[in-house]
């Protein structure tokens, strides 16, 4: 739980400038502790010119490629499945919505109210802007089910309030879904931990074999902790909806809403 809270809650900013710095440090360490070598180890310094360094270097740096590879296609398949989840919502709520026409008043117009209250609850929840914020998802749900339980006895032998039924369930079986994939299906603070470890050590190698190569530092390490860098911002951005820049298009719960809206 510490280690997911300490990858979690930083802002993608600071999570940004916090991997460059220890970018840039790991590189630094390595080719200083390169030169000093060079400069104090005498023959054995030779020796070390002749090893497969950069060889080394190489496979370290393919890892923490195939490790970078791995948590983007994790990122990316969590941004896949809100936005299917995001659909399958609009969805139900659609289909329940309009399969209030199978019930009788007042229920009908209680549960037409409800979701158009649900629909502006999630798109708020989901960092769309609208006015209100509450009641929340939750009690909306509860005051949805009363309903549907109520429309239930007056017609217990109805199949098509049976297919109400049914839509209403999905709603509220989705609502936990959506809120799963969202909120609690996040890259686990332990996987987060290994990266960046392999990271430093990769690029600390990095920065150990131009101290080996000589005492210039290569333009080529700065972009190359650049670009770690940011390839983790993208990483974080994709792995937390709705703080940063790459979001769920929430078009389908707005186009929801205004079909809500219009006249019945």
């Amino acid at each position: 739980m510490l280690l997911a809270n300490l990858f979690a809650s930083p802002p993608i900013w600071v999570v940004l400038l916090g991997t460059l710095l220890l970018a840039v440090v790991s590189v630094e360490a390595g080719h200083r502790w390169a030169r000093h070598k060079q400069e104090h180890g005498g023959e054995k310094a030779e020796r070390e010119q002749e090893a497969p360094v950069g060889a080394m270097v190489g496979a370290t740096l393919g890892l923490l490629a195939f490790l970078l590879a791995f948590t983007f296609g994790m990122a990316a398949d969590g941004f896949h499945e809100r936005k299917v989840a995001l659909l399958h919502e609009a969805n139900a709520i659609r289909a329940t919505y309009l399969r209030t026409a199978f019930i009788i008043e007042p229920e009908r117009s209680e549960v037409r109210r409800i979701l158009r209250d649900y629909v502006n609850v999630r798109l708020q929840w989901a960092g769309g802007h609208v006015g209100r914020t509450d009641p929340s998802a939750q009690d909306l749900l509860n005051q949805l089910w009363v309903q549907v339980a109520t429309a239930g006895v007056k017609a217990p032998e109805s199949d098509t309030v049976s297919l109400f039924i049914d839509s209403a369930n999905d709603v509220i079986k989705l609502n936990v879904e959506r809120t799963m994939v969202r909120e609690r299906s996040r890259i686990p603070g332990e996987f987060w931990l290994m990266l960046y470890l392999v990271a430093m050590l990769s690029l600390a190698a990095m920065g150990y074999h131009g101290g080996v190569a000589g005492p210039m530092r290569s333009p080529v390490m700065v972009a190359v902790t650049i670009a770690f860098s940011v390839v983790i911002l993208l990483i974080v951005d994709l792995d937390r909806p709705g703080e940063g820049w790459i979001n769920v298009s929430q078009d389908a719960m707005l186009d929801l809403r205004e079909a809500l809206r219009a006249p019945r």
